[in-house]
């Protein structure tokens, strides 16, 4: 992929085919995930729709109650807009201000997911050598962060930051 870039009042990135083909598959793999009902059987979306109180389990749920319907829509329209933006076959990537902070958002969804998945923690290291599915995914994670890293510079840059 090469990297994010400011230039006008764009985001501008281009990704080839299999990088798109990628991030189709991230993006209906997460948007299943989002239509599941009981948040309970897993932990990826225990980690994308938290509680919003630890210590009261009452309030959590009353918490969970008034927003998660909204939380579970706005992650599904930023889903929805990354899709619409990302060219098919890959190609050149023009995101405005509004579609860049989906792009954002989705691909924080998308690293929580799959971190969660693979039990990624701070010790966690990329694999030196691809020889199985976990190290696939593993690589894929790794370059979910320095897709999401290129675009927050590229969105410093934008508002007159110094990267």
């Amino acid at each position: 992929m090469k990297p994010f870039r400011a230039r006008g009042g764009e985001i501008l990135a281009r990704v080839d085919a299999a990088e798109a083909g990628v991030l189709g598959l991230l993006l209906d793999q997460l948007e299943h995930l989002l239509e599941a009902d009981d948040l309970r059987d897993d932990p990826v979306l225990v980690r994308l729709l938290p509680d919003g109180h630890r210590g009261d389990p009452e309030i959590a749920a009353d918490y969970r109650g008034m927003t998660e319907s909204a939380l579970r829509s706005g992650k599904t329209d930023d889903l929805a807009m990354v899709r619409a933006s990302l060219p098919d076959g890959g190609g050149e990537l023009r995101l405005d201000a509004d579609q860049a902070a989906a792009w954002l958002r989705t691909s924080n969804d998308l690293r929580l997911a799959l971190g969660t998945r693979l039990d990624v923690t701070e010790d966690t290291e990329p694999p030196e050598d691809i020889t199985d599915e976990e190290d696939q995914q593993l690589a894929v994670y790794y370059w979910l962060t320095g897709l999401q890293g290129s675009l927050v510079d590229a969105l410093v840059a934008a508002r007159g930051g110094r990267r």
